[in-house]
């Protein structure tokens, strides 16, 4: 099979492309996988010719896209980009696949709800977005919706972070090396998500007869690391594994400087992904480990 991943420099595409280079986690099936991994100068989403023009060269069995723009407070001042690339992209990329009767798997967020609830948010929760950034993916949800209601998946995902690029922990990283001492809110909860770990799961469910099988209806899954911490939590967790000597001080979201709403809970049911495609979910302890051990090889 022909597979297309999007983003291809993106944490989750580069996850995603050291899995199928090493050759971990691939069974003797997938060995006659064909995965295409394009980025920007290939594939740019925020052109819908561009799209038009690469696809009517281009056909897939699969396509995988983990594009999107991410920057949230940003995606105040760029909201028609935000939303080309959020929202009208994946209108475009689902009408495609629909077309070459590709299946698709298409990577969405927490940010779609608003983050009042008092428990953890299951697929079937009212999405209520209360930033751009949410309103854009929460349209590409949609329009994803409307133009595939077969052969199709939304996954959410949250606190996304890797060995790759830009992301909290990179952040906190730098930051604590740089300073003696940093602010970071208490009061946003969440499941940090290590990359390598979604990778993983969608690894694992391209091979699955849930997903290989055509026909079957669109679904939403949420994948996120097992248990729950703070920004604040997680701050504190990166300074000790890395034993960096950095005060960080615990403060509310109205403290710090950002003029963009961000969810208060990011909480998400792993439930359903874990009964429909048995897909082990690690805690987010274990997964930090991890990364940190990696970034640690790499120096």
């Amino acid at each position: 099979m022909r597979i297309l991943v999007t983003s291809k420099n993106g944490q989750l595409g580069r996850s995603i492309q050291k899995i199928v280079n090493t050759g971990t986690k691939i069974d003797n099936n997938q060995s006659t996988n064909d995965f295409i991994f394009v980025g920007r100068e290939e594939l740019d989403l925020s052109s819908e010719s561009n799209i038009s023009h690469y696809f009517g060269k281009n056909k897939f069995d699969i396509i995988i896209n983990c594009a999107a723009y991410t920057q949230v407070d940003t995606a105040e001042q760029e909201a028609e980009l935000a939303n080309q690339i959020n929202h009208l992209a994946v209108k475009k990329l689902a009408s495609i696949a629909s077309n070459q009767q590709a299946r698709l798997i298409h990577i969405s967020t927490d940010y779609v709800f608003d983050g009042e609830s008092d428990k953890p948010y299951i697929e079937t929760d009212t999405p209520n977005p209360i930033n751009v950034y949410g309103r854009t993916k929460l349209a590409g949800e949609k329009a994803l919706q409307t133009v595939m209601p077969i052969n199709a998946i939304v996954i959410r995902t949250s606190w996304l972070y890797s060995e790759y690029g830009n992301n909290f922990v990179s952040t906190m990283l730098k930051l604590g090396k740089e300073q003696d001492e940093l602010s970071v809110v208490n009061d946003q909860i969440g499941s940090p998500t290590y990359a390598a770990d979604l990778a993983d799961a969608i690894l694992e469910i391209i091979k699955h007869k849930k997903f290989t099988d055509l026909g079957q209806t669109m679904q939403i899954y949420h994948y996120s690391s097992e248990g729950e911490i703070s920004w604040y939590e997680f701050a504190k967790e990166i300074f000790k594994i890395k034993r960096i000597e950095c005060k960080v001080n615990s403060i509310t979201s109205q403290q710090y400087p950002a003029t963009t709403k961000k969810p208060k809970n990011s909480l998400m049911s792993q439930d359903k992904i874990f009964e429909v495609f048995n897909i082990r979910i690690s805690k987010w302890k274990s997964s930090l480990n991890t990364c940190m051990t990696i970034l640690k090889q790499k120096k």
